[in-house]
């Protein structure tokens, strides 16, 4: 845990929004996303580019971040990113979690984890790889799949994480075509492997 010399009780925030959970053991859950801007990690083939820079977004406090999420019915809050470790979170989960909500989180676990979690996801990447202090508590790993290597890569995790930690494995989307059945035959011959989908840009939603 990072120690707080003063309180961080404002982050950059990309966008919040209210949806349904579109990937990994959650898929299909409703929940209200907060995007937190600031990213280090530069996956050539993020979505969301236009959140690295941390500079580019609103700061927002967490009252503020509060009456958004009161707005809606769901009692799942997503903390995402860019990646979400780059700022102190212990206050903001604090506050979600004091107010009735499960805090879930996804990251890249390559920032030293702050925060109270009901639920971490980790989904390293290869530009910069998750601590292992974040990979020993997650309660998901999430693998993109965007090369055929990308399966030892996987299974190289898999050793960095608790033993009842859910293991994914989710095509890239631009590959998705060429990825899906080779993970389709993957998940077959090693089924502790699940598969996750983006249902949300099926769905055409955030």
């Amino acid at each position: 845990m990072k120690e707080n010399i003063s309180a961080v009780t404002s982050y950059p925030v990309m966008e919040m929004f209210y949806s349904i959970q579109g990937e990994g053991n959650y898929q299909g859950n409703a929940a209200f996303f907060i995007r937190l801007g600031g990213c280090d990690v530069g996956c050539v083939w993020c979505d969301v580019k236009e959140s690295w820079d941390a500079s580019s977004h609103p700061v927002l406090t967490i009252e503020d971040i509060l009456t958004e999420v009161k707005k809606t019915p769901s009692n799942i809050v997503i903390i995402t990113g860019g990646e979400p470790l780059l700022h102190d979170c212990t206050e903001l989960t604090k506050a979600l979690q004091d107010a009735g909500y499960r805090t879930h989180l996804e990251t890249s676990g390559s920032s030293a984890l702050s925060g109270s979690w009901n639920w971490i996801c980790v989904s390293p990447k290869k530009f910069k790889e998750p601590l292992p202090s974040v990979s020993s508590l997650a309660n998901e790993l999430k693998i993109v799949v965007y090369n055929k290597s990308d399966f030892a890569w996987a299974e190289q995790h898999a050793q960095t994480v608790p033993p009842e930690c859910m293991l994914f494995l989710q095509p890239e989307w631009s590959k998705e075509k060429d990825m899906l059945p080779l993970i389709t035959t993957y998940i077959q011959e090693n089924p502790r492997w699940k598969l996750s989908l983006q249902i949300h840009k099926y769905m055409g939603v955030r």
